[in-house]
């Protein structure tokens, strides 16, 4: 394999076809610099494609069409042609179209994950309602890919620098949020992102800050007892095990005094108590990782954006990290995975290396 078929193979999906999916993609991928990192392929159509390419007449955007992963181009963004019919795009409407060609994007994207054609996945914003269909019955791309992928579990995880916060529950009404949280689903959790944080991270001992589910973590049982009966005792078994989770921590005085600066990763019970903070924090470069799985997806940590849709002003800053943060997971695991592929050659190194030193040593002696 030469230097150029070593980058990996990122796909995109487009997303909802009226939303913002396809400008992020025109204008972050027309930087050629990208391409000295991976080899991109959106999963798309070509009509598609150059109705929003129109609309951004500013920015130089080439690409190769293909309907064959045998003919990808290494040295160019690839467009894998997922429909040829004509297609009707409302940029900023909701419409059933822009769900369905979503779907077919994303149904497309994910089985070239599955069958190792494609490295690594990045994904576009889609509309969880508009998506609904006897097909596609998830609340989201987490839940999907976990299907998809036959896991018992997966993590939604949000990254911004080092900044890193997870969810026990995702897209749930606040009335049953209690009713998904037991001990089991915590310590599931904790055991992802324990795993996570060490292969797709690089953080050797992990540290988790795990908060509560009530206001000031239930205040010894006067505010709820979920602390008492259910986050304790997952956080203790998890200790258990070897990982290092502490709290459970009141969630507005955790953030509000910078206390997740000393940990590697925060558990948050509940997607607002978990995202509100960390996209306050993030400033607008946070993303979306799927932990737990065989393979990386990223995504941006917004929406379709309809009010924006088309108009050539969406911000990339999002876009961008998925992308960088898909690739650099992708090279953390294979450097991770090398290094534990076979403990007893890593011993032996060790060995021999201790033995040249005290070689050395008494050698230095005489």
């Amino acid at each position: 394999m030469n230097t150029e078929q070593s980058k990996p193979l990122i796909g995109f999906t487009c997303g909802d076809l009226n939303g913002i999916g396809i400008e992020l993609i025109i204008k972050a991928l027309s930087d050629n610099r990208i391409l000295d990192q991976c080899a991109p392929i959106v999963f798309a159509s070509n009509k598609s494609i150059n109705f929003y390419r129109k609309s951004l007449p500013d920015i130089n955007f080439s690409y190769q069409s293909i309907k064959d992963f045998s003919k990808i181009n290494y040295k160019q963004l690839n467009v894998f042609n997922c429909w040829d019919e004509d297609v009707m795009i409302s940029a900023g409407q909701l419409n059933e179209t822009g769900g369905k060609y979503a779907r077919i994007s994303l149904q497309l994207a994910v089985n070239a994950l599955k069958e190792g054609q494609i490295n690594g996945l990045v994904t576009a914003p889609l509309h969880k309602k508009n998506i609904q269909s006897n097909e596609f019955n998830y609340t989201g791309h987490t839940p999907f890919l976990q299907h998809a992928f036959e896991l018992n579990d997966v993590v939604m995880l949000m990254v911004a620098s080092n900044l890193r916060v997870a969810l026990v529950t995702e897209h749930v009404a606040v009335k049953d949020i209690a009713s998904h949280i037991s001990k089991n689903a915590i310590t599931s959790k904790l055991n992802i992102l324990n795993e996570s944080l060490k292969r797709d991270f690089g953080v050797e001992k992990p540290k988790i800050a795990v908060l509560g589910l009530n206001p000031h973590a239930g205040d010894e049982g006067l505010v709820g007892n979920e602390e008492q009966t259910i986050i304790k005792p997952a956080i203790k078994e998890a200790k258990d095990k070897g990982i290092f989770a502490f709290g459970p921590f009141s969630a507005d005085a955790f953030f509000a005094r910078g206390q997740y600066q000393n940990f590697d990763a925060v558990l948050a019970m509940y997607h607002d108590q978990g995202l509100i903070p960390f996209k306050s924090l993030a400033i607008g470069e946070g993303i979306n990782f799927t932990a737990g799985m065989p393979v990386v997806r990223t995504s941006p940590d917004h929406g379709t954006a309809f009010d924006i849709a088309g108009k050539g002003i969406a911000d990339i800053s999002s876009f961008l990290a998925a992308t960088f943060e898909c690739i650099d997971i992708i090279k953390r695991r294979a450097s991770y995975d090398e290094n534990h592929s076979n403990p007893l050659r890593k011993m032996s190194n060790i060995i021999i290396a201790n033995a040249t030193d005290e070689a050395i040593e008494e050698t230095t002696e005489e």
